[in-house]
This record gives structure tokens, sequence and C-alpha cells, in this order.
């Protein structure tokens, strides 16, 4: 399938981009909601969530450290990495994924934000654990354009067997349609860093190109890969991702059309979501909303979507397990309103 390629200018989007706190109306904030149960309190930022054996959960926390979570104990865990994480606005440690193994130690692949050359970047690291700490032991792909706002960042493996990485524009909207960039794509590598021979680009990690600010990915059980992405100034948009797709930004957005560019299957018009992690159960995908302050579901089936949860401040992460709905707030970001105990790991029950 084409790419659909396009050349880069230097043109910078407006860094004072709303989409991650300028939402519409909402139910107010209450800590002390009863509707959901609660995991663990006080955490900072966190951003990317695992659960191994339904009883352990491994959360990346975007200043720079791993939140290691079983039943009432909480332990912060170091993370030392060949380049310091550098947590600027949007940026930091974001993706993190425990590769599933029965035995220890513990591997897991992480996203995170750097500085190189005075300029912010972010590379994909293989990490292990070592009691309490995680160590990098390989890079898989690093100098990927960064920047305070748009870097996407959420990492995921696909039925493949092949890690999926969602990148932002990082500020600068051209490089979404330049395919020598790696800015604004979704891209797909091998564990070990190395290129899938069928990659739409020959030896080019690239596997699809248009995007904004995606920060969600998930398959549905027919193998359907789908993805979450911050709009501007609304248009937030759930996209249906089909190698080589070319989705749009910055020529296109919403229901507008180009020839060769791939329309969302469920945009949010001039409301905005900022739409995060997602997960998705059956027919329904949840996605977890930062402005929002929500969680939002679309049925893939009716072609509809309503919000699921909400009263509960910032969401950046959902994961669904069984029966169960996990999710994370996002209070203490610096753009919402924290209580007390923000930020939270919160547990609903699936309907």
């Amino acid at each position: 399938m084409a790419l659909g390629l396009m050349g880069c200018s230097s043109n910078q989007e407006d860094n004072h981009d709303t989409s991650e706190y300028k939402g519409t109306s909402k139910p107010a904030y209450e800590e002390n909601r009863q509707d959901a149960e609660i995991l663990a309190t006080k955490l900072k930022v966190p951003w990317q969530i695992n659960v191994i054996n339904d009883t352990v959960f491994y959360l990346s926390g975007r200043t720079g450290e791993v939140y290691s979570i079983k039943g009432d104990s909480k332990q912060k865990q170091k993370i030392n990495l060949s380049e310091k994480v550098v947590a600027r606005t949007e940026g930091g440690l974001l993706g993190f994924l425990i590769l599933e193994q029965q035995s220890e130690p513990l591997e897991a692949i992480v996203y995170h934000t750097y500085q190189k050359d005075g300029k912010l970047l972010n590379r994909v690291v293989r990490v292990q654990k070592e009691e309490s700490v995680w160590l990098e032991t390989s890079v898989l792909l690093e100098n990927i354009p960064g920047g305070p706002i748009h870097n996407g960042g959420r990492i995921a493996l696909g039925p493949d067997g092949f890690l999926y990485i969602t990148t932002g524009d990082a500020g600068n909207k051209a490089l979404s349609q330049d395919s020598k960039s790696l800015a604004g794509k979704i891209l797909r590598i091998q564990l070990d860093g190395k290129i899938p021979a069928d990659n739409p680009i020959a030896e080019s990690p690239i596997y699809s190109i248009g995007h904004r600010n995606p920060q969600g990915l998930g398959w549905d059980s027919d193998g359907t890969m789908y993805s979450s992405e911050h709009g501007s100034r609304g248009h937030d948009e759930i996209n249906k991702i089909v190698p080589g797709g070319n989705y749009g930004w910055p020529n296109i957005q919403g229901d507008e059309e180009q020839e060769g560019m791939i329309r969302p299957v469920f945009h949010s018009g001039n409301e905005t979501w900022a739409p995060s992690g997602l997960d998705i159960s059956g027919s329904k995908i949840y996605v977890a909303a930062l402005a929002g302050e929500q969680i939002r579901v679309f049925d893939l089936k009716k072609g509809t979507h309503s919000v699921w949860k909400d009263g509960y401040g910032r969401m950046r992460d959902v994961k669904i397990v069984d029966e169960y709905l996990y999710t994370v707030t996002n209070n203490t970001d610096g753009r919402g309103k924290p209580k007390k105990n923000d930020d939270r790991l919160l547990r609903f029950k699936v309907n």
C-alpha cells in the first residue's frame, strides 16, 4: 500500500497547543468516589500499565521511575539508562512494556525522552530487572524527534510478535508527512531492533504516516489494529491502522478528505478528548482521555461512542484483564488539579 509521501518543511506548529488540557464541561473530580476500587495512591504521573499474573503491577512514571505494586505494597524502582530521562512538559519516561516470560529476570522495553546536542529526542531501549533496579541492556531505536510537546510514546507488542511504537510530530507538523523522519508515525521493529522484511518501506521502521500525536495502540480479536490520536483543538481520532496507511495530518482532519489519505473511524469534532492509552474487549475500544477526564467506549459494531466512566480527573492509560479494567490518573502532570492522594491506580468491573 502506497504511503503517499510528501516533502518536509521547517514550519513549526504553535507550541501553545492545548489538546491535552482544553476540554469541554465535565463532572467535577471527586477524590472519594466509591464506584472504583483503589489499588494504589500517591503516584507521580503514571504512564503505562503492566499486569503480571493479575496481582503485580508495573507502571512507568513520566518523571523517571518505575512503580511496582502488589497488594498494599508499593515500591518506587530506579531505572538506569545510558541517556538520562528528560521529563519536560509531555516528555519523559513514557512507554514501558514488560515482555511476557516465565522466568526471571524480568525484561521490558522502554520509550523515553532524552537530550543530545541541545535537542530533545526519544529512544527505545531494552532493560532488565536486577533486584529493584532496571538496567539498560540494548538500544533498539534512537534519534526519534522529540520536544516539549507531541512525543507519542506508546509501545505495544502486536499479534505478529513485532514491537509497535507511536511517535508524535514533536511540534513540527510537516514531519508527519516526511518519509525520512521518524516523527508523526507508527513504527514497527523486531524485539532486537531489526527491521521486519515486510515493512511498507524497505529497511525503514515506518509502518504508517500522517499522525499528529498518537498515544494508544491495540488489536481486536481478528488482529485489526487501532490507534488513538490527539487532534488539533478538537478533532481527536480513533484510527484503523493498515500497513503503509497515510492518516492525513496536517493535510486533513475530521471528515475532510484527500486522495491517498485515510479518515478516522471516530473523531471528536470540535470537542477535545485528548485520548491516550486504549484497550479492546470484543467489539468495544476503551480509551483513557486526559482533557476529557473520562474513559470513553467506542462500539465498532454499532458505530457509536459514549462516556464510560468519569469524575476521576485526567486519565492516561487503560488495561483490560479478564473482567476488570485497570486505569491510572494523571492529575499530577502539571495540567490537572491533583487531590492529596493523586495519582491513583484504579480498577473497574467491565460490564
